[in-house]
């Protein structure tokens, strides 16, 4: 049943129940909200049997939020008491559905309790009470985002911008120009591209300011935001308390709010670049909409590529999907994006295979809409430090005299290599590069490497990423998952080196010496593997490339637009520990093959040809010159 067939309750439900993927039943949510909507109290029978049904947990989901909207009767009897009783999975629904409702007084002080929690369902409550006009005020009365926002900000200097403003917002992560965070913590792959793309897009016409936006300490006596001059510049959030990993964020969306508002507002940006579903683009997207400023979305299939590789393994059915739901937000997460998607003034998309039939089924998105202004951007990467790193690793082979700061990343890894035994100093590294993340996958690889005599005997493993002695909760998790399959103490003997998080600079030296070798410390021809469950792109996979290593890549996603799967790489699936090590074994075979040298350069001409950051830096200049350009699309 399509979509504009619902036209009753119990068609609705009947079409979610019947759906042939989880996604699906998402998709319909809305339609079954409107005909409940209008069926008004004849609905709340139908919605009651469906919400108490917990062997179809997705369709007692969608029953509450067309339950809080069927009025103020059905909302009242049937979600008010999951505040406080009924399956666990369905709380944070309630909480989140009743903003539809009409305010119900009996669920206030319920809400106001559950939002002081300062958990996810507390920041659902928080919202609620917001959209019936119960939010908390503050002390001296004003409004929570008009804090500290100086009264003469029309006055404020901008002398000396030529251009668009361009606002770029990551809030998880520590953001430097350096990058020398990488790999700490949630400061992965986007944190690199956010700092060369910012560069890159100062070279192009039309753009004045670049401003990439992350998280920050809070200081109480912070004095009123002083605008950035020209150029490229680094600006952060102000977040009260310690670091919180991207899930444990969603507390912080009133502080993230006001302090997003405070930027905006005094660095008069033209256009917002918002890339993911979480609680920074929940804000962002509040403030752009109310300041009037455009925003553009990069829209990836995230979490819908999760849920449907679990629902096609067997991990996730209609009967579990409550407790993935409850731990993963996965729900909301999507429905964030639809959001996002439609206040957005234009759309950006990854290349993928089927591109046309991935917006479709995983994000219900036509690409022929005409309300949407969608355009393929591939990520691009910094080809300058890893072209130098690819001279300047081989002429130091040769006795040639290279920069101090190539010798020392040389001494670094060299000083990690000469932890090996003698006996394991010839074999090439399989290297991978990354946060410690379940979702990159190094405790699988480590595992599938540890597990398998044939492949540890071919060849060391070098992990880097992840804080050592300072693990986040994510960080903690992997690690313990590797120091299982190797004790710590034992990983250099048995060929295993952590390194931790590295400066960018320093990975794209390692990422040469893992092609040339290091004398008398590892073989050349090594490999470079990825084990990520999902990669909407891959910027490391694509540095790796431009290095002229064979890489090992996720089968599905971006890395299929342009691994040539047997020739420059191997395509496999990442799930599996079996296809891990037949895919390492295959890259290394390649790797020490007749004519290695060719697809070295086949890779790297590939890279510099389609997937530079000046390329990128291009196609996303032209979208936010035309989106400015254009007040009609501008949503208010």
């Amino acid at each position: 049943m399509s979509p504009n067939a619902v036209v009753t309750t119990r068609d609705g439900l009947e079409a979610i129940r019947r759906a042939p993927t989880l996604l699906a039943g998402l998709g319909l949510v809305e339609s079954l909200i409107t005909a409940a909507r209008a069926d008004g109290p004849t609905a709340e029978p139908l919605l009651a049997a469906a919400i108490a049904d917990s062997s179809d947990q997705l369709t007692a989901i969608a029953a509450v939020h067309a339950a809080a909207a069927a009025g103020t009767t059905a909302a009242s009897a049937l979600v008010v008491p999951l505040l406080g009783s009924g399956p666990s999975f369905l709380r944070d629904h309630a909480a989140w559905a009743l903003a539809a409702s009409p305010r119900l007084p009996e669920a206030v002080d319920v809400l106001a309790t559950m939002a002081a929690a300062g958990d996810f369902t507390g920041t659902l409550a928080e919202a609620t009470l917001e959209a019936w006009g119960d939010a908390p005020a503050e002390p001296d009365g004003r409004e929570p985002d008009d804090l500290d926002v100086p009264d003469d900000l029309d006055a404020l200097d901008h002398d000396g911008v030529r251009g668009l403003t361009v606002a770029q917002l990551f809030l998880h992560a520590d953001i430097d120009g350096d990058l020398l965070h990488s790999g700490q913590g949630d400061t992965g792959g986007i944190a690199t591209l956010l700092v060369h793309l910012g560069d890159a897009l100062l070279a192009e016409d039309g753009i004045g300011r670049v401003l990439t936006v992350s998280r920050g300490p809070a200081a109480a006596d912070r004095p009123h935001h002083v605008p950035a001059g020209p150029g490229h510049r680094y600006l952060s959030v102000p977040l009260p308390g310690p670091v919180r990993a991207a899930p444990d964020s969603w507390a912080l969306r009133v502080p993230v709010r006001r302090g997003l508002r405070r930027i905006l507002r005094a660095e008069r940006v033209d256009v917002l670049h918002l890339r993911m579903a979480d609680v920074g683009s929940w804000a962002a997207a509040d403030v752009a909409r109310t300041l009037g400023i455009p925003t553009v979305l990069t829209l990836a299939p995230d979490p819908h590529a999760l849920i449907a590789s679990r629902e096609a393994s067997g991990a996730l059915t209609r009967g579990t999907f409550g407790a993935a739901d409850l731990a993963e937000h996965l729900v909301f997460r999507v429905r964030l994006l639809r959001d996002l998607a439609e206040q957005a003034a234009h759309l950006v998309v990854f290349p993928r295979t089927d591109l046309a039939r991935d917006l479709r089924d995983l994000l219900q998105l036509d690409p022929d809409d005409s309300r949407h202004r969608v355009s393929v951007v591939p990520e691009g990467v910094d080809l300058a430090p890893l072209e130098r790193a690819s001279r300047e690793v081989p002429d130091s082979l040769h006795g040639v005299p290279v920069p101090a700061a190539t010798t020392g990343a040389l001494a670094s890894l060299d000083a990690l290599l000469s932890a090996l035994p003698p006996e394991r100093r010839g074999l090439p590294l399989a290297i991978t590069v990354g946060r410690l993340h379940r979702v990159k996958g190094m405790a699988t690889l480590v595992e599938a490497w540890a597990a398998h005599p044939g492949l540890a005997a071919r060849c060391n493993l070098l992990v880097v990423g992840g804080d050592l002695d300072r693990p986040t909760d994510d960080e903690a998790g992997q690690l313990a998952r590797i120091d299982a399959a190797v004790p710590r103490a034992d990983g250099p003997a048995r060929g295993l080196l952590l390194a931790g998080h590295r400066p960018n600079a320093t990975v794209a030296v390692w990422l040469a010496a893992v092609r040339h070798g290091r004398p008398g410390l590892s073989a050349p021809a090594g490999v470079y593997v990825s084990a990520s469950l999902k990669e909407e792109f891959g910027i490391a996979i694509l540095e790796a490339m431009a290095s002229g290593l064979v890489v090992v890549a996720p089968l599905e996603g971006g890395p299929a637009t342009y691994v040539d799967d047997g020739v420059t790489g191997f395509l496999v699936d990442t799930g599996s520990p079996t296809a891990l090590v037949a895919g390492t074994a295959s890259a290394l075979d390649l790797a020490s093959a007749p004519a290695a040298g060719e697809r070295a350069d086949r890779a790297r001409r590939l890279v510099a040809e389609r997937f530079s950051i000046e390329a990128m830096a291009s196609a996303l200049a032209a979208i936010y010159l035309e989106v400015t350009r254009d007040p009609a699309r501008h949503q208010s």
